[in-house]
């Protein structure tokens, strides 16, 4: 084996393994959600390729997006960490992947383009996908009994499930397939990425455009945070205790931004390990077409912003 062949192993066989543990786990998740139960039977584990490659298509352009940038602009940058999870416990076994940047990045231009390759990488994957995916999922009548999840809706979503679906009748819903869920998920990942905050992509991006400004808007993030998912649970809350419901709806309503209170701690955690400032950049201006991308990615965050991710209903 060249040196060039060691050296490449010995940086990607870690990434390369938990790559294949969460494809195994994303499988789990779809076969699960197609009613399959590999414990049992373990060859239906293949039942939920339909969910699994997509989410990990979507998944890793976004992280490759970064990867491939990083390296273009000589960014000591690692391969993509992926993390598998029991889908038992975490509904898309997967709390997705992170990269290191073992240096700082001192060009603002360099920095813009990193933090924006892999969001807008990743969208290019989950557009297409999530179109496919609603296009084919059926529109059907809500079960009286309750008891669904579901998934949260942002104005990209809505305006999407519209042009494709039309006006969903009342007491009506869109049952998405595995596929479609698949693409959701790829929302739902590029909109917490793209959150204007820290070492996310979005703090990147925001940092790039503003500057330390964008230190202060950081902190302030984290304050509104918890508000956020208070006033999302009384959004959902309020009309239904005012209608006299009570018991495991009500409950389900009040925690319908519960998403953002834990979304909160482990950004608070973040900040603790890593200070929630970011790191400086040498001295210069972004380019023309680079401030459109700034502004581009932190208008999708609006268009991709989903109050509730996930709820009961």
């Amino acid at each position: 084996m060249s040196e060039i062949a060691r050296t490449w192993w010995a940086e990607w066989r870690v990434p390369l393994a938990l790559i294949v543990l969460t494809f195994v786990s994303t499988l789990w998740a779809g076969a699960l959600m197609g009613g399959s139960d590999p414990w049992e039977r373990p060859l239906e584990l293949i039942a939920g390729w339909d969910f699994a490659l997509p989410l990990m298509a979507i998944l890793l352009a976004h992280e490759l997006g970064h990867y491939v940038v990083g390296r273009m602009h000589r960014v000591d940058i690692s391969p993509p960490f992926f993390i598998p999870m029991p889908p038992t416990y975490f509904l898309l076994g997967t709390m997705g992947a992170v990269i290191r940047m073992r240096g700082v990045i001192r060009d603002r231009n360099a920095l813009l383009d990193v933090g924006a390759a892999g969001p807008l990488a990743g969208m290019a994957v989950a557009l297409p996908v999530l179109i496919y995916g609603i296009a084919t999922s059926p529109v059907q009548p809500l079960p009286e009994s309750g008891g669904m999840l579901i998934e949260g809706r942002s104005i990209f979503y809505l305006a999407l499930l519209y042009a494709l679906k039309g006006p969903i009748p009342a007491g009506h819903d869109i049952m998405l397939s595995s596929t479609a869920f698949a693409g959701w998920a790829g929302l739902l990942v590029t909109m917490m990425n793209l959150l204007p905050f820290g070492q996310l992509d979005g703090g990147h991006i925001a940092y790039a455009l503003l500057g330390k400004t964008q230190d202060r808007i950081a902190r302030g993030v984290l304050v509104v945070l918890p508000f956020v998912a208070i006033a999302t649970g009384l959004f959902y809350a309020v009309p239904l205790l005012a209608a006299g419901e009570r018991g495991d709806p009500l409950i389900g309503a009040a925690l319908a931004g519960v998403s953002w209170l834990v979304w909160f701690f482990v950004l608070g955690l973040m900040s603790w390990l890593s200070g929630i400032d970011h790191p400086p950049f040498e001295p210069g201006t972004l380019t023309p077409a680079r401030r459109v991308v700034a502004i581009g990615c932190l208008v999708l965050f609006v268009l991709l912003f989903m109050p509730s991710w996930m709820r009961a209903g």
